[in-house]
């Protein structure tokens, strides 16, 4: 498996928190276009699934919140421990997480947007 550099792994981290502040931005101006009790009503939920920009939308904010999140708990856990194995453990750990919660967000999404729900 390649290793990136710790810095090239930063930018990412950077890089992230910047696409999920913008993205989660447009989420919320969405949401502003009905009344709060309004948008979490379970038609109005199943509606925005079934708009494929929305969903678009969701997913990005899923994989790059879960990206930035997954980095810093491994950014934290490394920093508590060093080690080769511990740190090897701790980051194929952390990726392994970040797929599975991708996945299954992601398994959500779909089902929603194809009404299986």
């Amino acid at each position: 498996m390649m290793i990136m550099r710790e810095s090239i792994v930063m930018k990412i981290h950077y890089g992230t928190a910047i696409g999920a502040v913008f993205l989660v931005a447009i989420h919320i101006m969405m949401r502003m276009t009905q009344d709060f009790h309004e948008s979490l009503e379970y038609e109005n939920v199943i509606a925005n699934y079934e708009m494929i920009g929305y969903a678009i939308l969701l997913e990005l904010i899923l994989v790059l919140i879960s990206v930035h999140g997954f980095n810093g708990l491994r950014v934290i856990l490394l920093e508590m421990k060093q080690g080769p194995s511990y740190e090897k453990g701790v980051t194929y750990g952390c990726i392994a997480s970040m797929i599975a919660l991708v996945a299954y967000g992601s398994n959500t999404i779909i089902q929603a947007h194809l009404g299986m729900v």
